[in-house]
């Protein structure tokens, strides 16, 4: 039967709705704003990396110190506009929609330039985990030494022990949250994850101010530490570098921001403005915490300062205080851990299923009910418990081998990743994207900025490979 005139005006009425709630591309219509796009890049920015500036500005000193952190926070804000741009492909209003930052990649490089990004970014993750992991256990050691000086009214009891059982404990803690799918249902432990960051920080941050007051005066010096008997010529030289490394790792986080655009409801105005007007916010707040953060805790500590900054104030009082900052970051860099590695895992996981799409192994799923009533239940599949907790087993393994300290992996990480993600990548896309006539004013003037980020970031490479001695795991309790 034919529908009746009222049936099809009711049928056009309903898809007109539906068309209403539906972006271009016909997803779901997005709703963030500028606010909420600074919010998320400044919650994705801010993390461990805030820890290790004291001690870099230690290496440089008062006044490159800040300088050096003052550069990196504009080489990312100016790389970042050129980023906005390519979020959609042709034009700005309605072209083609980029998702992922490899998706950017993609469309406007294509080829073998897909395959190199691919291969840096999951290359990056790995270090990152393995960084996470010794930074944990450092962490769980602080726990337990100040728990027990604060138990024996500070005295030194405590026998020393590997910091081997506590990344077995973080190994063991990861395997089961590494579990977690990625899903919109878990957004509340981005939440926990970022609460976490900003606990730490802020006492970090207090710590030194405290510290500073009760010093009567800033500690420090115009050139940093000096060369004697204690530091070499050539160690200061390798520390200075290394110093670039731990500043490029804080501001290490342009590869998520296509995610955050596209999160951006459509315009007017275009995503690309709101982004860049939310990237510029986000940079300023960021370099003004991490400012405040690493200058007090130079200010506090002078050459002293420890590149875990939590360690530079003993482990007797404030005693809460440090308890709390530590187990915020084990807790931090548990959740962070199994969020940075997702693209990994989805990344093997989409192409196993590709490649064997009839094994049940592979694509098979059990369906586990939690609790009564059957709302709730989880989806296990045999290849993701079993390559993930793989994975995690691996790079805890890593982690345990007597090569490097957590910061000799994340400088070391921050040096490789800045200039590819950072600079190198958004540069070509935004020459490709915009036209930009070769050997003009403007291809110059960025081929001059890309080039001047690679040599500054393959020289805090090298310092932090120098810097990657032999030596055996840490046994402080």
């Amino acid at each position: 039967m034919a529908p009746t005139p009222m049936e099809v005006s009711v049928k056009a009425g309903n898809a007109g709705a539906a068309a209403e709630w539906r972006d271009d591309d016909g997803r779901p219509r997005r709703t963030g704003t500028f606010w909420t796009a600074s919010a998320h890049i400044i919650t994705a920015v801010i993390g461990s990396g805030v820890l290790s500036l004291a001690w870099a500005i230690a290496q440089l000193g008062w006044v490159a110190g800040p300088a050096a952190m003052l550069l990196f926070a504009f080489v990312t804000y100016y790389t970042s506009t050129l980023l906005a741009d390519c979020y959609r492909s042709g034009d700005p209003h309605t072209g083609k929609r980029n998702y992922t930052y490899m998706d950017a990649v993609r469309s406007n490089l294509g080829g073998s330039k897909v395959v190199l990004c691919g291969a840096i970014q999951y290359a990056n993750l790995v270090g990152v985990a393995i960084g996470y992991t010794i930074a944990s256990s450092i962490s769980m050691q602080a726990i337990r030494r100040s728990g027990c000086f604060h138990k024996d009214v500070h005295a030194d009891p405590c026998k020393t022990s590997s910091s081997t059982p506590h990344m077995i404990l973080f190994g063991v803690v990861q395997i089961l949250f590494s579990q977690i799918p990625d899903s919109d249902q878990i957004w509340w432990l981005s939440i926990v994850a970022t609460i976490m960051s900003f606990t730490y920080s802020t006492i970090g941050l207090g710590l030194g101010i405290a510290r500073t007051v009760s010093n009567g005066g800033f500690k420090g010096s115009l050139t940093g530490i000096g060369i004697g008997a204690d530091v070499t010529s050539t160690q200061k030289m390798w520390h200075s570098l290394q110093a670039f490394g731990d500043i490029a790792f804080a501001y290490s986080f342009s590869n998520i921001l296509i995610e955050i655009q596209d999160t951006i409801k459509a315009p007017p105005p275009s995503e690309a403005k709101v982004m860049k007007k939310a990237t510029r916010l986000s940079v300023a707040t960021t370099t003004i915490f991490y400012m405040l953060c690493g200058c007090m805790g130079y200010a506090a500590l002078g050459d002293a300062a420890p590149r875990h900054l939590l360690t530079g104030f003993g482990f007797y009082e404030p005693y809460c205080l440090l308890y709390v900052a530590n187990a915020a970051l084990v807790v931090e860099h548990v959740l962070a851990y199994r969020e940075r590695c997702q693209p990994l895992f989805a990344f093997v996981e989409e192409w196993a299923a590709r490649r064997w799409p009839e094994s049940a192994f592979v694509t098979g799923e059990v369906v586990i009910p939690l609790g009564s009533g059957g709302r709730c239940y989880y989806k296990l599949n045999l290849f993701r418990l079993t390559w993930r907790a793989a994975f995690v087993v691996s790079i805890t393994a890593v982690s345990m081998l007597p090569f490097f300290s957590d910061v000799d992996v994340l400088q070391l990480v921050g040096a490789l990743g800045f200039w590819p993600f950072t600079v190198y990548f958004p540069v070509e896309m935004y020459i490709v994207q915009k036209k930009v006539p070769r050997w003009s004013k403007q291809w110059v003037c960025l081929k001059i900025v890309s080039l001047g980020c690679l040599v500054i970031c393959v020289a805090a490479a090298a310092g932090s490979i120098a810097g990657i001695k032999f030596h055996k795991p840490s046994t402080s309790a």
